[in-house]
């Protein structure tokens, strides 16, 4: 029986694989990869330095490019638009395990982050056995998210004492607003600088910002402050950033001040 690892790598610092991770790498005889362009290059070269450090046997790297993403789609059709993408993205991983996997060979996706949390292998991986044209069984390694980076690089605790967090999207927030009852509120891929339009003026409505980008990588960028007076800047380097490198991996917290 193949073996597939989901393998969570970290938000983006080489010291942040785990020895479970490393482990299980070492197992591995197929790392299969997704070209996601020129842009993201210097993720692709994290990726082969992992590889160079830490796999010690003899190991191929596959690599297929990745199918095209509408990133336009309306919320409401965001769901629709994401399912055929994962549906595509399926079509290609099953032809990669079918074609470059041994009948009892192990196989590894390197993923950001850890794979439980905004991340869509460990479901597509689900899709492809329920379809049984190819017979593999699935570990997940977990990794240490961008979320538990940007608590260590803010020196913060993301919930406070008996009081719940919550982790969701920047559509969301820019759609729904703060979710009610919520004082921390961990936002993740904001491509629309949904921070921007919180309400931050009300009595209720006064929060502080834990902001970090590409978190645990030589370009890590923090800011931290009073929505109202940082938010502009954020906004700017978000703009300088994205612009500079092609593209922009950034996770931020909200926090209420306390009534």
């Amino acid at each position: 029986m193949r073996t597939v690892y989901v393998i969570g790598i970290g938000a983006g610092d080489p010291d942040h694989l785990t020895l479970e991770a490393v482990a299980a790498m070492n197992r591995t005889d197929v790392f299969f990869t997704i070209d996601k362009g020129d842009a993201k290059g210097d993720l692709a070269g994290l990726r082969a330095d992992l590889l160079a450090r830490h796999v010690t046997r003899p190991h191929r790297v596959v690599t297929a490019r990745d199918p095209q993403r509408d990133r336009s789609a309306a919320t409401a059709g965001y769901a629709a638009a994401v399912g055929d993408w994962q549906e595509r993205r399926a079509a290609l991983y099953e032809r990669m395990l079918a074609d470059e996997l041994g009948d009892d060979g192990a196989g590894a996706f390197l993923v950001w982050g850890d794979p439980a949390l905004y991340d869509g292998t460990l479901r597509i991986l689900d899709g492809i056995g329920a379809r049984g044209g190819v017979a593999f069984d699935v570990v997940s390694i977990p990794g240490i998210s961008a979320v538990q980076a940007l608590a260590a690089a803010h020196r913060v605790v993301l919930n406070r004492v008996g009081r719940p967090f919550l982790v969701t999207t920047g559509r969301r927030l820019a759609d729904e607003g703060p979710p009610p009852g919520v004082d921390d509120v961990v936002v993740m891929l904001d491509a629309v600088d949904a921070f921007a339009a919180v309400p931050a003026d009300g009595p209720d409505s006064r929060w502080d910002i834990y902001w970090g980008a590409y978190l645990g990588t030589p370009d890590q960028v923090l800011v931290h402050g009073d929505l109202r007076e940082v938010r502009d800047e954020i906004a700017r380097l978000r703009a300088e950033l994205r612009a500079r490198k092609g593209w922009i991996m950034d996770t931020y917290l909200l926090r209420r001040y306390a009534r």
